[in-house]
């Protein structure tokens, strides 16, 4: 499989290397690439880069570019590669997981005796790592992203590498990358409920919440995480021998300040918004990235990387500053449930949906900042169909993932007490 993976990379890296040549590269300019650039120039003059109101990245980044800025295209090419990489990795330790799982299953009877034909066999998983490298890699969102030069392709690699340990089943390297993912935007303090219970799988501790066990495994794992957390933190203070981060990199994140369209949901909402219900609003939403995991984890508790899945989305969904390589992350891992798409009610036309509003998107910037032809309504009305789109997504993997769970336990050929033919309804 290492031959597949590195022709993978290599076409990765030969349209990346075009597009930096192309017009493409000048035209597609980010707001992040521009706002360290901005953060650089405040740093050099002595000046603290958060005095500005345009830079709102980590003390980290700004001094990874201090001295990377020559080699900024071939970090981003790096970046990815590395996030493909980890990704392949992890999915293929996940996959021997899962197959162990269904062989020890399938022994102890716990399966339907009519449901051999939802079992993975290993030759359906073993291109699975690949598809995934390829998902990633070749995504047209990804390739946009790294030709932007945007940072979020950083915090993908982060992200990706965090679950490579988590899957790998080391708790302090997936506590540290945890808390740099969470230094760097916020929102992954989400995933450590499914990088917990994960963890919690792999030392075959039982989540019960009378469990001794349970607690002291979750305390330390906790521990790990805030002391690494609080570490990285106290590091960027002494870069900037200040705490001025903190408002400008966690307070812009939650304050939504900058209404500058994107492909999220916010920025439209609150431009159109009365200013005193703005507070009020600004919770509710970002309360939405939040809020579903308590009731995934009740849920998947049992199928932790899935639920990590599903986090991953509704992060990208609802966070306040969304782009697309925040998508391009969450799609990398449709192919490990390739085995899902027979109970897919709906993925053909929420695939097309996707695929007209990526097109779209441009044609309406330009016609609103450019030609002056349209306005925000428009290209407001291609982000929330987007985002609809996308949650529509989510759901649908959602609803086969259930329903094929239940097949697997109670068969595929239900039937009522009188011997009829039953329908499984999913409430």
């Amino acid at each position: 499989m290492a031959a597949p993976l590195v022709l993978v990379v290599l076409a990765a890296v030969t349209v990346r290397a075009a597009l930096y040549r192309s017009s493409l590269a000048g035209s597609n300019a980010g707001v992040l690439s521009v706002s360290v650039v901005e953060g650089l120039a405040l740093l050099d003059l002595g000046v603290s880069p958060y005095s500005g109101a345009i830079f709102h990245e980590t003390p980290l980044i700004i001094y990874l570019f201090h001295f990377l800025i020559e080699y900024a295209e071939l970090v981003f090419m790096i970046t990815d590669v590395l996030t493909a990489v980890a990704l392949y990795l992890a999915i293929q330790d996940f996959n021997k997981v899962v197959f162990k799982k269904q062989k020890l299953l399938i022994e102890l009877d716990k399966y339907a005796p009519d449901v051999a034909e939802l079992i993975q066999t290993p030759m359906e998983m073993h291109y699975i790592p690949l598809k995934v490298a390829l998902f990633y890699l070749l995504n047209p969102y990804t390739v946009m992203s790294c030709v932007a030069k945007s940072t979020c392709a950083i915090n993908n690699s982060v992200i990706a590498f965090f679950i490579l340990a988590t899957i790998k089943g080391s708790a302090f390297l997936s506590a540290v990358f945890l808390a740099l993912a969470t230094y760097q935007s916020l929102y992954p303090l989400t995933l450590f409920a499914p990088a917990l219970l994960y963890l919690l799988q792999r030392q075959f501790i039982p989540v019960k919440l009378k469990s001794k066990s349970f607690w002291l495994y979750t305390m330390q794992y906790a521990s790990l995480y805030l002391c690494s957390l609080v570490v990285i933190i106290c590091l960027s203070f002494f870069l900037l021998n200040s705490w001025d981060f903190i408002p400008s990199v966690y307070g812009f994140i939650l304050s939504v300040p900058d209404l500058t369209p994107n492909i999220g949901l916010f920025w439209y909402f609150f431009a159109e918004m009365f200013e005193h219900f703005s507070l009020f609003f600004v919770c509710v939403f970002q309360i939405n990235v939040f809020f579903y995991t308590i009731p995934l984890a009740i849920k998947l508790k049992e199928h932790p990387v899935f639920f990590m899945f599903v986090q991953l989305a509704i992060i990208s969904i609802f966070k306040s500053y969304p782009t697309v390589g925040d998508v391009a992350l969450y799609m990398a891992f449709l192919p490990v449930w390739s085995h899902l798409y027979r109970f897919l009610r709906n993925i053909f036309i929420l695939s097309c949906v996707l695929i007209f509003c990526s097109f779209l998107f441009p044609v309406l910037w330009h016609l609103w900042i450019y030609a002056g032809s349209a306005n925000s309504n428009f290209y407001y009305a291609i982000t929330l169909t987007f985002n609809i789109g996308q949650i529509l997504l989510i759901s649908d993997y959602f609803y086969a993932f259930l329903r094929r769970e239940y097949y697997l336990t109670h068969g595929l050929h239900l039937t009522r007490q009188d011997g009829t033919e039953a329908m499984l309804v999913l409430k």
